[in-house]
């Protein structure tokens, strides 16, 4: 291979959410379009029989490339326009990735919901990505487009319609068919450790503004607590994604120089019903530890394409304005938002940074800053979720 002769190269394409996302750009080649794509990970063996597995061609290239190797990961990142990582945690085994990719100037998208490692590479990295042009851009799963490309798209209808954006933004989670993955639930397990062994990292976990260099908003909602909320008719639960989303929504109105306002105020609770049924779902889902358990899903593991095929999201988005005038969006996605939509979103988000949107500087972003309205219809054309206005 020449020196970016790839499009994508996926990286951990023989773990669980890796092979999902190569079995879908084989399938999209099969389709018709023409991506120049590779699979990387530790194993050439592996790679070859996930490659033959998913019926990808026999000529698709495989790039033996390790975490623990940098030069390795050097190695890959000059040969391609985008690394796509699905290998976490990443403030395990992400750290070298982002380095290499921003001193090359090598677009980067990942699965990260880690909020403390991701500050750290906005630290480290943001001033090299800049200079080199890379593209880096964290959360391209489940945490955190249908979020923040929920509240970029609201706030875009909101301007068109009042000429004004909303000044607080609530999103609450309809329904949702699926579980966490495994790499979600290793990299919260990760999280919490890191934080028992430093006490700053609570301070940055908690805060909305962790990813918001120099920037402190107002005060946010609180969404740690069941509520009952008069106006939707059913009781609220916290939402586990929210400690990331929100951060990653507010990091894209600072990126975008705050066109939400710089009081703009955002929330995120998980719908549970009406009556004392939901209540009960609601407290019990506050109490739950199941993804700190050892029963939790591990990372390689997942459901199969029947259960995957089955699950689903729905996501209601209420915006209002400062003078009152209320506006609603729904963003569904068309499975299990951990595995088979994540896939799916992921990959295009490469393909946006591709194909789309070759104009956005580099830089440490987020999917909605970097690249918007383009990764919004490429997600409703090719993905499967849709964006649509509510009355």
């Amino acid at each position: 291979m020449t020196q970016k002769e790839c499009d994508i190269i996926v990286y951990g394409a023989s773990g669980f959410t890796g092979r999902l996302v190569a079995e879908y750009l084989a399938q999209r080649n099969m389709d018709g379009e023409a991506i120049k794509w590779a699979m990387a990970g530790r194993s050439e063996e592996k790679l070859a029989m996930v490659r033959d597995e998913i019926g990808a061609p026999s000529c698709t290239p495989l790039i033996v490339a390790d975490a623990n190797t940098p030069q390795s990961l050097k190695d890959m990142a000059m040969r391609t326009k985008v690394v796509l990582t699905t290998v976490g945690p990443f403030q395990f085994y992400g750290s070298a990735l982002v380095a290499a990719c921003a001193e090359s100037g090598t677009d980067y998208v990942d699965l990260c919901g880690e909020p403390a490692w991701m500050r750290e590479m906005i630290d480290a990295h943001e001033l090299r990505a800049t200079q080199t042009g890379a593209r880096i851009v964290f959360s391209c799963g489940f945490d955190s487009i249908p979020f923040d490309l929920g509240v970029f798209v609201l706030q875009e209808e909101s301007d068109q319609r009042f000429g004004a954006p909303c000044r607080e933004i609530k999103a609450r989670v309809r329904k949702m068919k699926g579980g966490f993955s495994g790499g979600t639930a290793a990299s919260l397990k990760a999280t919490m450790l890191a934080a028992s062994k430093d006490p700053s990292l609570i301070r940055l976990l908690k805060t909305p503004f962790a990813l918001t260099p120099d920037f402190q908003g107002p005060e946010q909602p609180s969404g740690s607590k069941p509520q009952f909320d008069d106006e939707l008719g059913s009781w609220l639960a916290p939402f586990i994604m929210a400690p990331i989303n929100t951060k990653n929504v507010h990091r894209s109105n600072f990126l975008m120089g705050h066109p939400y306002g710089d009081n703009f105020l955002y929330s995120e609770m998980l719908m549970t019903g009406p009556g004392d049924s939901g209540e009960k779902v609601a407290k019990a889902v506050a109490a739950d530890q199941s993804l700190m358990s050892d029963d939790a899903p591990k990372p390689g593991e997942g459901p199969s394409k029947a259960e995957r095929d089955a699950g689903y999201f729905d996501i209601l988005f209420i915006g209002e304005t400062e003078d009152g005038k209320i506006i609603k969006l729904g963003v569904t996605g068309d499975r299990d938002p951990g595995y088979g939509s994540t896939s799916k979103m992921i990959a295009e988000a490469a393909l946006c940074l591709v194909r789309d949107r070759t104009n956005t500087p580099g830089g440490i972003w987020t999917p909605a800053a970097a690249m918007g309205g383009a990764l919004r219809h490429r997600l409703a054309d090719k993905a499967g979720l849709t964006f649509e206005i509510e009355k």
